[in-house]
Protein backbone atom coordinates (compact mmCIF):
# COMPACT_ATOMS: atom_id res chain seq x y z
CA UNK A 1 0.00 0.00 0.00
CA UNK A 2 1.32 3.35 -0.98
CA UNK A 3 0.29 6.56 0.68
CA UNK A 4 0.85 10.21 -0.63
CA UNK A 5 0.66 13.86 1.07
CA UNK A 6 0.23 16.77 -0.34
CA UNK A 7 0.10 20.20 1.48
CA UNK A 8 -1.60 23.70 0.61
CA UNK A 9 -3.32 26.41 1.82
CA UNK A 10 -5.94 29.09 1.94
CA UNK A 11 -6.73 32.70 3.95
CA UNK A 12 -10.39 33.01 5.05
CA UNK A 13 -12.60 34.27 8.23
CA UNK A 14 -15.59 32.79 9.76
CA UNK A 15 -16.61 32.96 12.84
CA UNK A 16 -18.51 29.97 14.87
CA UNK A 17 -22.09 30.10 15.69
CA UNK A 18 -23.30 29.05 19.23
CA UNK A 19 -19.57 29.08 20.37
CA UNK A 20 -19.41 31.11 23.64
CA UNK A 21 -15.79 32.80 23.11
CA UNK A 22 -13.75 34.41 21.36
CA UNK A 23 -14.38 32.35 18.10
CA UNK A 24 -17.81 33.57 18.15
CA UNK A 25 -16.73 36.64 16.91
CA UNK A 26 -15.43 37.75 13.24
CA UNK A 27 -11.84 36.41 13.24
CA UNK A 28 -9.57 34.77 10.09
CA UNK A 29 -6.82 31.90 9.70
CA UNK A 30 -3.67 30.99 7.30
CA UNK A 31 -5.25 27.25 7.05
CA UNK A 32 -2.97 24.84 6.09
CA UNK A 33 -4.05 21.77 4.04
CA UNK A 34 -2.86 18.31 4.13
CA UNK A 35 -4.48 15.59 1.98
CA UNK A 36 -3.69 11.80 2.04
CA UNK A 37 -4.12 9.88 -0.46
CA UNK A 38 -3.72 6.00 -1.11
CA UNK A 39 -3.40 3.48 -3.64
CA UNK A 40 -2.49 -0.71 -4.14
CA UNK A 41 -1.25 0.24 -7.16
CA UNK A 42 0.89 1.96 -9.50
CA UNK A 43 0.52 3.57 -12.85
CA UNK A 44 2.17 2.61 -15.91
CA UNK A 45 5.14 4.65 -15.65
CA UNK A 46 5.05 3.85 -11.30
CA UNK A 47 3.41 6.37 -9.86
CA UNK A 48 -0.13 6.66 -8.22
CA UNK A 49 -1.01 9.87 -9.04
CA UNK A 50 1.29 13.04 -10.14
CA UNK A 51 1.89 15.29 -6.82
CA UNK A 52 0.70 18.67 -9.39
CA UNK A 53 -2.72 16.69 -10.22
CA UNK A 54 -3.57 16.13 -6.65
CA UNK A 55 -2.41 19.12 -5.69
CA UNK A 56 -4.52 21.35 -8.50
CA UNK A 57 -7.43 19.55 -7.49
CA UNK A 58 -7.31 20.06 -3.76
CA UNK A 59 -6.63 24.27 -4.94
CA UNK A 60 -9.72 23.57 -7.03
CA UNK A 61 -11.76 22.42 -4.25
CA UNK A 62 -10.34 25.27 -1.98
CA UNK A 63 -10.13 28.32 -4.47
CA UNK A 64 -13.82 28.05 -3.18
CA UNK A 65 -12.88 29.41 0.13
CA UNK A 66 -9.83 31.05 -0.28
CA UNK A 67 -10.50 34.99 1.07
CA UNK A 68 -14.16 34.51 1.73
CA UNK A 69 -16.60 34.61 4.91
CA UNK A 70 -16.87 31.21 5.50
CA UNK A 71 -20.29 31.53 6.60
CA UNK A 72 -21.28 33.12 3.48
CA UNK A 73 -20.43 29.94 1.35
CA UNK A 74 -22.41 26.44 1.50
CA UNK A 75 -22.22 24.21 2.53
CA UNK A 76 -20.94 26.73 5.85
CA UNK A 77 -24.12 28.82 5.52
CA UNK A 78 -25.98 25.47 7.29
CA UNK A 79 -23.18 24.48 9.20
CA UNK A 80 -20.78 25.95 11.70
CA UNK A 81 -17.82 26.48 9.33
CA UNK A 82 -15.16 25.03 12.08
CA UNK A 83 -11.84 23.11 11.64
CA UNK A 84 -13.59 19.61 11.49
CA UNK A 85 -16.30 20.82 9.23
CA UNK A 86 -14.22 22.58 6.73
CA UNK A 87 -11.33 19.01 7.06
CA UNK A 88 -15.10 17.12 6.19
CA UNK A 89 -16.10 19.36 3.09
CA UNK A 90 -12.73 19.36 1.44
CA UNK A 91 -12.69 15.21 1.95
CA UNK A 92 -15.73 14.68 0.41
CA UNK A 93 -15.40 16.98 -2.66
CA UNK A 94 -11.63 15.49 -3.14
CA UNK A 95 -13.14 11.93 -3.17
CA UNK A 96 -16.06 13.04 -5.79
CA UNK A 97 -13.37 14.82 -8.37
CA UNK A 98 -10.34 11.92 -7.65
CA UNK A 99 -12.77 9.15 -9.47
CA UNK A 100 -10.70 9.10 -12.39
CA UNK A 101 -7.28 8.53 -10.55
CA UNK A 102 -6.58 4.93 -9.31
CA UNK A 103 -6.39 6.59 -5.68
CA UNK A 104 -8.71 6.72 -2.16
CA UNK A 105 -9.07 9.96 -0.75
CA UNK A 106 -7.64 8.41 3.18
CA UNK A 107 -7.74 11.73 5.39
CA UNK A 108 -7.81 15.46 5.27
CA UNK A 109 -5.96 17.60 8.00
CA UNK A 110 -6.72 21.42 8.15
CA UNK A 111 -4.82 23.31 10.85
CA UNK A 112 -6.04 26.81 11.54
CA UNK A 113 -2.71 27.47 13.76
CA UNK A 114 0.21 26.11 14.00
CA UNK A 115 -0.60 24.56 16.63
CA UNK A 116 -4.34 23.10 16.21
CA UNK A 117 -5.85 21.07 13.55
CA UNK A 118 -8.31 18.58 13.28
CA UNK A 119 -8.52 15.46 10.95
CA UNK A 120 -11.53 13.78 8.99
CA UNK A 121 -11.13 10.34 7.54
CA UNK A 122 -13.46 7.38 6.79
CA UNK A 123 -13.08 4.12 8.40
CA UNK A 124 -12.12 1.63 5.82
CA UNK A 125 -14.71 -1.22 4.50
Amino acid sequence: MYRLMIETSFASAHQLRGYKGKCENLHGHNWKVQVYVTTEKLNEIDIAIDFHDLKKLTNDIISQLDHKFLNDVFPFTERNPSSENIARWIFESLKKKSTEYNITVSAVTVWESETASATYYEELK
